[in-house]
């Protein structure tokens, strides 16, 4: 059976799942579609400096695209503030792509995690289906607390579909975009200087730190080991003579 007619036959039962198992569903959809065609980190790259901290709330906009040389410099940045500095009310939602582009994760890395503010779906599509079903649901009556979504990605042909998603959920759902985005886009230089459009220019710095991917993945995975829950320490018994 071909994986979207698969997906799509999945779709109301994931509609209807828990969330952690919709989130796993939808880790592995398009799996059979994806290629790896971005190569992961090599040993050569500058070892990784934990010297910046963000305090910056990607939130704070809607969609927005990046281009010029600091594109995924800041990409990255604003995908680690949402998980380094929003761990309990942000769900960072990164496609397999994107991680391997900006993270230098492999195309198999992190397949069964489960941090609690990170989602690596299968592919952008996955993803926004994922995101799609999720704020569907929330809008059905949920009563939960629900975390606030980011979706960092190159945008690739689903531009208007990411448009409509957001528009739909005002407040719920924020994106970082990169590649051809046609609305507002703010351009980064070589030096993280950001030129951004002027109704966004009192919502994000005027500059961001340079990040290389060997930093990012090893931010990334501390945040996931920060997030993971504690195992309870057991007393050691101590053994009679």
């Amino acid at each position: 059976m071909q994986p979207w007619l698969l997906l799509g036959l999945l779709l109301p039962a994931i509609a209807g799942a828990g969330y952690p198992f919709r989130r796993r569903i939808y880790a592995f959809a398009g799996a059979a579609f994806f290629a790896p065609l971005l190569q992961p980190v090599g040993e050569g790259e500058r070892p990784a400096y934990f010297s910046y901290r963000s305090a910056i709330n990607p939130f704070t906009i809607s969609t927005l695209g990046f281009t010029g040389p600091g594109a995924s410099d800041t990409a990255r940045v604003l995908a680690l503030a949402a998980l380094e500095e929003h761990a309990d009310d942000a769900l960072l939602v990164l496609p397999r792509c994107a991680a391997m582009s900006l993270f230098g994760l492999s195309e198999d890395e992190l397949l069964d995690e489960s941090a609690a503010g990170l989602f690596i779906p299968g592919n952008l599509d996955a993803a926004l289906a994922y995101l799609e079903t999720e704020l569907a649901i929330r809008q059905g009556g949920r009563n939960a607390p629900a975390r606030r979504l980011l979706l960092v990605a190159d945008c690739e042909k689903e531009s208007e579909r990411i448009r409509k998603l957001v528009a739909r959920h005002p407040g719920d759902v924020s994106a970082v975009l990169l590649g051809d985005w046609p609305a507002e886009q703010a351009t980064v230089n070589e030096d993280g200087l950001v030129t951004l459009p002027p109704d966004l220019a009192d919502r994000l710095p005027q500059q961001f730190p340079a990040m290389s991917r060997s930093e990012a993945r090893d931010r990334l995975r501390a945040a996931i080991e920060a997030q993971r829950p504690k195992k309870p320490a057991y007393p050691r018994r101590s053994s009679r003579r």
